[in-house]
């Protein structure tokens, strides 16, 4: 059986075009591996730790990936010690994974929070009305809403007091590693952010 090779295979422009596609996919469909990338970044202690995140919009020539996020929650602090991260696409039905590192940002009080707050459906919205801080303690199991509002489609006004503990994540990202999986054989890349050329580097890796 002959195996299909995708045209960015040898080419190293075209899998960095097909990244940027990948991404851009998966910021505007639920429906794509990408858009639950896994995000990593360091605890207090300098510990990596890692969650799953929707990709809300990818921006290439910022080069920024938009996340939301409570502010009260454990990464927002953790940001605030150091602001490296990373973050994992896999699609395992393109056989394409790739991650990228940078450092991350939160915006609260911004055009662009407001932006992402009022672009957000009012079930997006009940997330953040959570009465107490995201991985707080409790003793019983419960979704951390106030009683009101579980099972239920709230209103504008229902989760307008949520607005404060909304914030943006910005991921800039400077360095994208590629490997695509192939049984003729894999082949992967990296690229750097060359901010004097405001370009990008890229060279073949040994898978």
């Amino acid at each position: 059986m002959t195996v299909e090779i995708p045209p960015y295979y040898n080419d190293l422009d075209l899998s960095l075009s097909q990244a940027r596609i990948v991404m851009e996919v998966g910021a505007e469909s639920r429906h794509s591996a990408a858009h639950c990338p896994v995000v990593a970044t360091l605890d207090t202690q300098g510990s990596p730790t890692q969650r799953v995140m929707i990709l809300r919009a990818v921006n290439w020539q910022a080069r920024t990936l938009r996340f939301h996020t409570d502010i009260r929650s454990c990464k927002v602090a953790e940001l605030a010690d150091n602001n490296l991260a990373s973050v994992l696409f896999y699609d395992p039905e393109a056989k394409i994974q790739f991650r990228l590192k940078g450092r991350a940002s939160i915006e609260t009080d911004t055009a662009l929070a407001d932006a992402a707050w009022t672009a957000s459906t009012e079930f997006a919205r009940r997330c953040y009305l959570a009465e107490s801080a995201p991985g707080a303690v409790s003793n019983i199991p419960l979704s951390g809403l106030p009683a009101a509002l579980e099972g239920v489609t709230p209103t504008s006004d229902d989760v307008a007091p949520a607005r404060p503990n909304f914030a943006v994540m910005l991921v800039e990202f400077d360095s994208i590693e590629w490997l695509y999986l192939a049984n003729a054989g894999h082949r992967r890349a990296r690229w750097h952010w060359d901010g004097t050329r405001k370009s990008w580097h890229g060279e073949w890796l040994v898978p």
